[in-house]
C-alpha cells in the first residue's frame, strides 16, 4: 500500500483527494523541457521559511547561514513569492509548529538575499497551503500558468525547494491539471521528482518559469523494509481565490 509523507517527515493520515473527472480530455503535453532560463527564474526567487523562537535572524544572515549561528530550534521549509509586495505561498505543514514562535522569510531578491518577519494571512490544513506576508518589496515573483489552460500529464516541470531544487533534474507532471473553470477548488497533483525535507512549500515551475503549484509531500511504496519512490505531491490553489484573499488583506493593511 502506498504511503505518503509530508516533507518534514510527518506522515499524512490519508491520501489527498483526487481531482474530479474533467469534462473533456486534456490536449497533448507540451514537450518543452525546463532549461537554464527556468532555472535562473527559480534562483532569483529562491525563498525559505524559518520558524523559530528567536526575535531576529539578521546575525545568522550576516554570518552567511553558518551552522554555528543557526537558531537551535529552527523549523520550516520553502516558499514561492507570488506578488511584488511581499506575499508568499507555502505548504501549511511548514507552519505546523509556528504557534507562539516567529516566522521569517529569507528571500533571494535576484541574488541579493533579504529577510523579513512574516505574518500568516491565510491557512488551509485540508489543502496544505498557506499564505504569508512580509513588509518588503518582492520584485522577483512568480506568475501563475494561465488559469484557463490545461496542464496535461507529461508537462515539463522543475521545482524550487531549498533542499534539492538547485540540483534537481527536470521532471514531468504525472497527473493533469484541469482549467479552473472545470475545477474551481484546490487541485492536488503528482510529479515524478523525488523531494526531501526542506522542499515543502517550494514552487513547481514549468519550462517558461511560470508557477504550477506548491510542493507538499512524497509518496513511497514500502514493501517490507525497502521504500520505493513513487511520486511527489503538490497543490495548486484556485488562483482567483488567492488573489481575493490578497486584495482583502491589502485593504485591511491600508485602512485607517
Amino acid at each position: 500500500m502506498p504511503h505518503i509523507f509530508l516533507l518534514t517527515g510527518v506522515p499524512f493520515l490519508c491520501l489527498l483527494a483526487a481531482a474530479c473527472s474533467p469534462v473533456a480530455p486534456p490536449p497533448p503535453a507540451n514537450a518543452a523541457i525546463p532549461g537554464e532560463v527556468a532555472r535562473q527564474i527559480v534562483r532569483e526567487r529562491l525563498s525559505a521559511v524559518v520558524v523559530t523562537s528567536r526575535g531576529e535572524i539578521g546575525g545568522w544572515l550576516r554570518k552567511r547561514f553558518s551552522a554555528s549561528e543557526a537558531p537551535s530550534d529552527a523549523d520550516g521549509g520553502s516558499a514561492a513569492p507570488i506578488t511584488p509586495d511581499g506575499y508568499f505561498l507555502t505548504a501549511d505543514h511548514v507552519l505546523s509548529h509556528a504557534e507562539s514562535r516567529n516566522i521569517f522569510i529569507i528571500y533571494g531578491s535576484g541574488g541579493r538575499i533579504v529577510t523579513g518577519k512574516a505574518r500568516i494571512v491565510w491557512r488551509s490544513y485540508s489543502d496544505d497551503l498557506a499564505l504569508l506576508h512580509i513588509p518588503l518589496k518582492t520584485p522577483y515573483f512568480y506568475h501563475w500558468t494561465p488559469p484557463k489552460q490545461w496542464l496535461p500529464a507529461g508537462h515539463g516541470i522543475i521545482h524550487g525547494g531549498m533542499a534539492t531544487g538547485h540540483r534537481s533534474q527536470p521532471g514531468k507532471l504525472r497527473t493533469p491539471l484541469a482549467p479552473e473553470g472545470v475545477f474551481t477548488r484546490n487541485r492536488p497533483f503528482k510529479i515524478d521528482i523525488p523531494l526531501e525535507p526542506g522542499d515543502s512549500g517550494g514552487p513547481v515551475v514549468d519550462a517558461f518559469g511560470n508557477l504550477v503549484g506548491i510542493n507538499s509531500a512524497v509518496e513511497f511504496l514500502i514493501p517490507l523494509e525497502t521504500a520505493i519512490f513513487i511520486d511527489s505531491e503538490g497543490n495548486r490553489p484556485n488562483t482567483r481565490k488567492i488573489a481575493g484573499i490578497i486584495n482583502r488583506d491589502r485593504k485591511s493593511r491600508n485602512s485607517p
